[in-house]
């Protein structure tokens, strides 16, 4: 009878064991779903993100190759310009005219930031370089107020920053004569 009270006892021992492994293997297998589902939403919304940029960023170069075609009139021959356009304008570079370093405050209720940055002014040919000389100190004032009017968060993002470029240059643009600023390039940008 003693053996029969130990064989029942190791069997409910066993069933124990068994079910505790298997609860085990089923949360683990829950949480390996949870990991890859966050994963997957995670990869989808940044994936949306790009996508919207690069989407948006096609309909400017598409307007731009055209010269009078909307975004909701693309051709497959708009498609090959603006594709070629924009090739062009990611490998050529044109002449650029360095300035000075800025630091200023950063628009704050403490004050207490600061933002120090260089940049480059991408001419759009020669001989825009003897008039950005001679107008440098009315530039630098102009991009000083608009680096100052800026809090930490307008200018933090990737999408801040070219926002930030597209104001200095169409500011800058408004007090030129013999040519256009094409683009700003920072080559350097600490907040602190």
């Amino acid at each position: 009878m003693a053996e029969k009270e130990k064989e029942e006892h190791e069997a409910e021992e066993g069933g124990k064991k068994k079910s505790g492994n298997m609860l085990l293997i089923i949360i683990i297998a829950v949480l390996v779903l949870i990991l890859v589902i966050g994963g997957v939403v995670a990869a989808l919304m940044m994936g949306n993100h790009d996508a919207e940029a690069e989407a948006g960023k096609g309909a400017k170069t598409e307007v731009a190759a055209e010269g009078h075609a909307t975004e909701g009139e693309a051709t497959h021959d708009g498609e090959a310009k603006a594709t070629e356009v924009s090739n062009e304008a990611l490998t050529e570079v044109g002449i650029m005219f360095p300035l000075e370093p800025f630091t200023v405050n950063l628009l704050s209720e403490s004050g207490r930031r600061y933002l120090k940055c260089e940049m480059n002014l991408e001419m759009d040919g020669k001989e825009l370089s003897p008039e950005l000389e001679e107008k440098k100190p009315v530039f630098r004032d102009i991009i000083i107020r608009i680096l100052s009017s800026k809090s930490l968060e307008e200018i933090s993002t990737s999408k801040g920053k070219e926002k930030l470029k597209e104001e200095i240059v169409r500011d800058l643009n408004t007090r030129l004569k013999d040519g256009k600023i094409k683009n700003v390039h920072f080559t350097d940008f600490v907040v602190q």
